[in-house]
């Protein structure tokens, strides 16, 4: 599975933005997607998930502002981003959870999202 995120880019505090990522290769394989985030200094933390059957979770840093969803017949997941803040800037990764795997085993190349004050 090859996992190929788009949509970053310069926004200022307030704006949105919304990051497509599209499975490519065995996607039929791909159960839960989600995207994490890796801020400069920082570990890289999960923002938000779905499952399979559409069951999401989110960040408590991102609720209400954020919005994962997923098209199932194009292997595609969003994530709509408003209201965004400074702390948000980050490189965004999309990652895919196979059926033969417990944890996150595809990860996307990243996408960097930059929000300027």
């Amino acid at each position: 599975v090859q996992l190929q995120a788009s949509g970053g880019g310069l926004v200022q505090a307030g704006g949105f933005l919304r990051l497509s990522c599209a499975a490519s290769g065995s996607s039929f394989d791909v159960r839960d997607m989600g995207w994490y985030r890796m801020a400069p200094g920082n570990l890289r933390d999960m923002v938000a998930t779905i499952t399979s059957g559409y069951s999401t979770n989110y960040a408590e840093s991102v609720k209400g502002r954020f919005t994962i969803s997923r098209d199932n017949a194009k292997n595609t997941v969003y994530l709509q981003m408003n209201n965004l803040k400074p702390e948000d800037t980050a490189v965004y990764y999309c990652a895919a959870r196979s059926a033969a795997s417990t944890v996150y085993d595809y990860w996307g190349q990243g996408t960097l999202v930059t929000v300027s004050s």
